[in-house]
């Protein structure tokens, strides 16, 4: 008979953030964010211009630490949509000064300082839940169900299957689709 584990990403107001929790059936928070955070960021978002900022479409970066601020605008002043943990996924669309112009797995947009990103590749699980198993495929056997939010490190790819490292060193193999980026 095999065990499952479930592990999910703690939300940043609980203090534990990106810590590996294993429980079962435990709910998981991504980040921490306001209400509605893609209506505010459509609001005060400026927009921009070749001129002045360049565009890195395709281009993949994680938060540095803990704690970073997400916001409306290219500003440290510009309101604070929502707080992200370290080494979250965040695909980069602009670049303005020091200032990059974010999108993260839910299609939420935002500015971050680009002192608080790395261009090491993580990938978040999109979905409600996955399964992280021994191999690459479903007749493996499951090591635990992962739940919406885990950011994991990609190692390999088999198919459509994903090989992935928490940060606490748990190693498994997850359906492709179910994580982002890709």
């Amino acid at each position: 008979m095999t065990t499952t584990r479930s592990l999910f990403q703690p939300s940043l107001l609980c203090g534990l953030v990106c810590i590996f929790c294993l429980t079962l059936g435990a709910p998981a928070d991504a980040a921490t964010k306001k209400a509605s955070p893609k209506a505010a960021a459509e609001k005060s978002a400026p927009k921009t211009t070749p001129e002045k900022s360049t565009t890195a479409a395709g281009e993949y970066a994680s938060v540095l630490k803990n704690g970073a601020n997400i916001r409306s605008g290219p500003d440290a002043k510009k309101e604070v949509l929502w707080t992200v943990f370290k080494g979250f996924p965040l695909q980069v669309k602009a670049r303005k000064d020091k200032w990059a112009e974010v999108v993260d797995f839910e299609g939420d947009k935002g500015w971050i300082s680009t002192d608080l990103l790395a261009k090491e590749k993580t990938i978040i699980v999109k979905a409600d839940s996955a399964n992280l198993r021994v191999g690459a495929g479903k007749d493996y056997e499951l090591v635990a169900e992962v739940k919406h939010g885990v950011v994991f490190k990609p190692l390999d790819t088999e198919g459509d299957w994903v090989k992935v490292k928490h940060a606490d060193g748990t190693t498994g193999w997850i359906l492709g689709k179910l994580l982002w980026p890709k």
